[in-house]
């Protein structure tokens, strides 16, 4: 179970799983794999009918929210966005990582009649832009992992608000009030549950997570947000723990799956609808994240550096920003959101996902070898001088 929970193989396995979805999507048997996924399974005497890439993506994907939302809490409460004077650098750098992708998507799709993919390129993969500087970048001062962390997780955040405001249907807002009456209860149990009937609060905190999963899909908010919802009212010592159990699950089987699913597209022939899509989200993602994170970083440690923070070299914020700009679930899941109702169109939008998180990871790969380079050059210096 370690090789599971470290930062590393998770990245692999996503990159894998995306890749074998995109190959089989256009290999013989594409179509019939493809007609397999869009197969629906309900659930009896419910209205909950979903083909099977929906009970990925608003089902098991809604374990790796929960996760995230857990991750927040800490970092709100222990960690380095437990203060606005910690917090405030990474989150500007995070601003820029949202708003240059933006601009450039909008930018380039001007016209297009596609303007509504702009939330596409504004997400950061926490799993894979950690796993990757865990390959690339040992050797780094550890400033660098810790203000990624809460760069990625502030991103996530936007990400997470774009989901339940731009993308809610139908509201129906008696389900939702059911959704956030059983996440209160189940906030409320979960600090019940180191006593005497702790497996009978256990049942019970799997019930209320059911109903709160269902009423909040049935609401016609995206069911992931029921996951955000009870991450963040959990108690947090059973949250960590619970997180630490899941944390093998998600990053071997719920994260693949969803890659797969979401990369499960026929390369479209281009020149028709969509094109600017995918160019935006393929410009957006490595160009904008970088300019974005690495402008915004540099002005907030530039007027804005603390005593008790210490500053990050440019050289390495550049880095965090081709980092930033991989950009995978989130983005997948917002692409398959943004143009539900156009397939051609969101297949364009994925492929374009895809292709600027790759040129991304590549980027920064070899920005954070160079900048390894450097410090270990440095390193050597300082301990010449010394002698």
């Amino acid at each position: 179970m370690k090789i599971l929970r470290s930062a590393r193989f998770p990245a692999i396995l996503l990159l894998v799983a995306a890749g074998a979805g995109l190959i089989i999507a256009n290999s013989p048997i594409g179509p019939a794999v493809i007609e397999f996924s869009h197969a629906h399974l309900a659930v009896p005497a419910t209205a909950i009918d979903l083909s099977l890439t929906h009970w990925v993506s608003d089902g098991l994907l809604v374990f790796f929210f929960f996760m995230v939302s857990i991750e927040l809490q800490y970092e709100l409460t222990r960690g380095e966005l437990r203060s606005a004077r910690r917090a405030v650098q990474p989150a500007l750098a995070a601003a820029g990582g949202v708003i240059v992708p933006i601009v450039i998507y909008l930018i380039i799709t001007a016209g297009s009649g596609f303007q509504e993919g702009w939330p596409i390129p504004t997400a950061t993969d926490i799993a894979f832009a950690l796993g990757v500087l865990a390959v690339f970048g040992r050797g780094l001062p550890s400033g660098v992992r810790v203000f990624l962390l809460a760069l990625a997780i502030i991103d996530d955040v936007v990400g997470i608000v774009f989901i339940a405001v731009l993308f809610a249907t139908d509201l129906n807002f008696g389900m939702l009030a059911a959704g956030l009456l059983t996440t209160v209860l189940f906030g409320i149990l979960s600090r019940m549950l180191y006593g005497r009937l702790q497996w009978l609060v256990i049942a019970g905190l799997v019930v209320l997570a059911g109903l709160t999963w269902a009423f909040i899909l049935l609401s016609g908010v995206h069911a992931t947000i029921a996951g955000v919802l009870l991450g963040l009212a959990m108690a947090q010592t059973p949250a960590l723990v619970t997180r630490h159990a899941l944390e093998p699950w998600v990053n071997a089987v719920i994260l693949p799956l969803f890659a797969f699913t979401a990369a499960l597209v026929p390369i479209p022939d281009f020149g028709g609808p969509g094109e600017a899509v995918f160019w935006g989200t393929l410009i957006a993602l490595p160009v904008g994240k970088l300019i974005g994170i690495a402008g915004m970083g540099w002005l907030g440690q530039r007027f804005l550096a603390t005593p008790d923070h210490p500053k990050i070299a440019t050289g390495d914020l550049i880095a965090v920003g081709a980092l930033g700009g991989i950009g995978f679930t989130v983005s997948l899941l917002l692409a398959n959101l943004a143009f539900a109702s156009e397939p051609v169109v969101r297949d364009k939008a994925v492929l374009g996902v895809l292709a600027g998180s790759v040129i991304s990871m590549f980027v920064a790969a070899a920005l954070l070898i160079l900048r390894v380079r450097h410090h270990r050059r440095e390193g050597t210096a300082v301990q010449e001088e010394a002698a």
